[in-house]
C-alpha cells in the first residue's frame, strides 16, 4: 500500500508556472506506475499524464502537451508535475495517483490510491 501527499498548488496568473509535488509512503514506490489526474467544477476526473514505474516512458494529454511535464524521482518517493504557460481552463483540483497496472495507463478506473488533491486557480 502506498499513501501519496501533494502540495504545491496555489493561486497563478495566466501564463505562470507552477511545480506539483506528490510524495509517496512507502518503500515500494518505485513499483507503480504515477500519474497525475484533475478535476474541475462540476467536471468528471481528468487524466492529466502518466509515467512509468523508471521514468523512461510518460504521456500527457492533448491539451497540456508541451506545456505540462511530468517526471518522478524514485530515490525521494516523489512525483512531479511541472506546469507552464498555464491557462484559467487549467483552473482544477489536481491529483496524484498509483496504479498497480503495469504500464502508463489514462484510465481513472487502473488507479488504485490517491492523494487527497491540491488547488490550482489560474486568473486571467
Amino acid at each position: 500500500q502506498v499513501q501519496l501527499v501533494e502540495s504545491g498548488g496555489g493561486l497563478v496568473q495566466a501564463g505562470g508556472s507552477l511545480r506539483l509535488s506528490c510524495a509517496a509512503s512507502g518503500r515500494t514506490f518505485s513499483s507503480y506506475p504515477m500519474g497525475w489526474f484533475r478535476q474541475a467544477p462540476g467536471k468528471e476526473r481528468e487524466f492529466v499524464a502518466g509515467i512509468s514505474r523508471s521514468g523512461d516512458y510518460t504521456y500527457s494529454e492533448d491539451s497540456v502537451k508541451g506545456r505540462f511535464t511530468i517526471s518522478r524521482d524514485n530515490a525521494k518517493n516523489t512525483v512531479y508535475l511541472q506546469m507552464n504557460s498555464l491557462k484559467p481552463e487549467d483552473t482544477a483540483v489536481y491529483y496524484c495517483a498509483a496504479s498497480s497496472v503495469l504500464g502508463v495507463v489514462a484510465d481513472v478506473g487502473k488507479y488504485d490510491y490517491w492523494g487527497q488533491g491540491t488547488q490550482v486557480t489560474v486568473s486571467s
